[in-house]
């Protein structure tokens, strides 16, 4: 279980949430936008930043913002994480009523936080934005991650809303739920969807990229997927079993011909071709089979180890010039 670090005091009304792994091109800019949008809610807020390990000037960028920011919060990792173990650490840190999680690349734009809020004030627990269009990113991309969506809203024991990503609006019972959750490899979209109550979509356009590269390469979003299907499903599992049955009805109808072959034709196949398929079928489906274990097993074991799943090197709260 991961406490909330703020779960006593009295909390400002909304905390802006933005994990950042080298996002100095983009940082000041970010921080001016939610700024003016926090500014103009007329209410109290927190803008609260998760350094992933950044190895550019990001970290410095952020303490020299909090000087000047009294709303601000810097939360440093001891070393980069990744993207939802970022996320969940500024989720301990986020002392808001409502958290809306963003990308720190503007792709998920701030702007749309009061059009969120009304439909929170109408009773929602969360709004969770679903992309119409996703103007940045290459067919082969937009291509990849359709498919991805639909394939685990099939395997999911939960239904996990598509095209949707972390942006998203959660009450602070939410949070708390999310924070009692002890898993390692965590997929926030995904336990989010599991925690139930009110959740809400909200339709919009994700905007290109502000500037600097994706964090999210092929390779990267390969293993965000597996993280996803293998944290809200069990169903690979079956997937494996019925595998190895259709594996072995095809051992079994090559050994059928190979009987009727011998009893009916007078001739067997050759042998060292017949040999060959057997071994590569009962090779494959094992394999397979193991692949998927494996991945199940792999995260058994790191879970029982029992490591923090992130640490926190520093927080850094901002204050006002003097």
């Amino acid at each position: 279980m991961i406490p909330p670090i703020n779960q006593n005091l009295v909390g400002p009304y909304v905390s802006f949430l933005l994990p950042c792994f080298n996002e100095s091109e983009v940082l000041i800019e970010m921080h001016r936008r939610v700024k003016d949008v926090g500014e103009k809610l007329a209410k109290t807020y927190e803008i609260v930043f998760v350094n992933d390990g950044s190895t550019d000037d990001t970290l410095l960028k952020m303490i020299e913002l909090s000087e000047k920011d009294p709303m601000l919060v810097v939360v440093d990792l001891s070393r980069n994480h990744g993207h939802q173990l970022a996320l969940s650490a500024g989720l301990q840190c986020c002392a808001g009523e409502r958290v809306l999680v963003l990308d720190a690349d503007l792709q998920d734009p701030p702007e749309l936080l009061p059009q969120m809020l009304e439909l929170m004030d109408q009773g929602a627990d969360v709004v969770f934005a679903q992309r119409r269009t996703r103007l940045g990113d290459a067919p082969l991309k937009r291509f990849a991650c359709a498919v991805f969506y639909r394939l685990l809203q099939k395997l999911s024991d939960t239904a996990i809303p598509l095209d949707t990503g972390d942006f998203r609006l959660m009450s602070r019972r939410v949070v708390d739920q999310v924070l009692r959750m002890p898993e390692r490899h965590r997929f926030i979209r995904g336990m989010v969807s599991w925690v139930g109550y009110r959740q809400v979509p909200f339709f919009y356009d994700r905007e290109k990229r502000f500037a600097g590269e994706t964090k999210y390469p092929f390779f990267r979003l390969l293993a965000l997927a597996l993280d996803g299907i293998a944290s809200s499903s069990t169903k690979p599992l079956m997937l494996a079993s019925y595998a190895g049955g259709l594996f072995a009805f095809l051992c079994l109808g090559f050994i059928g011909y190979a009987m009727y072959s011998l009893f009916f034709v007078g001739q067997t196949p050759q042998g060292w071709t017949s040999l060959m398929i057997v071994v590569t079928l009962m090779g494959s489906v094992q394999l397979f089979v193991l692949g998927i274990v494996g991945q199940y097993l792999g995260r058994i074991h790191e879970q029982v180890r029992g490591r923090p799943i992130f640490i926190i090197r520093d927080i850094v709260r901002g204050r006002s010039v003097s």
